[in-house]
């Protein structure tokens, strides 16, 4: 088995607030969107060939009644490697930082928001070798 990509999947109440998130602050596109209503029930963003995915309780409860019971109200945390911290900085000022700039014993200088759903997404740059 070759395993070609994990794209995670992320619940809320509302993605509109999520997809204004990543695409004016990260720079990723909208690349699918499905309604539920008058509503987003599940969207794709994509930015170099990586996605993140977010459906709405709405939506998952309609598609998979059994899987959104175990679901919602759930919250995921991400870690996300990047080229240069600083970029991400700039681009999450006057964000909710639940991980203030630090250095770490592994070697990564880091910073945590949440987005607007409540999931928190840890930025990391590899900047020396861990001190084990």
């Amino acid at each position: 088995m070759a395993v070609k990509r994990i794209t995670p999947v992320l619940y809320v109440k509302q993605i509109e607030p999520c997809v204004i998130f990543w695409v004016d602050r990260l720079g990723f596109k909208k690349t699918v969107e499905v309604p539920d209503g008058d509503r987003l029930g599940f969207v794709i963003l994509e930015r170099d060939g990586l996605e993140i995915m977010y459906q709405s309780f709405s939506s998952a409860e309609k598609d998979a009644p059994a899987a959104a019971r175990e679901i919602n109200g759930g919250r995921t945390f991400l870690y996300i490697e990047v080229d240069r911290l600083e970029t991400v900085m700039d681009a999450m000022k006057g964000a909710n930082v639940v991980v203030p700039l630090r250095s770490t014993f592994y070697g990564a200088k880091e910073i945590g928001v949440k987005d607007p759903a409540g999931h928190v997404i840890v930025f990391a740059e590899m900047t020396a070798q861990p001190q084990l």
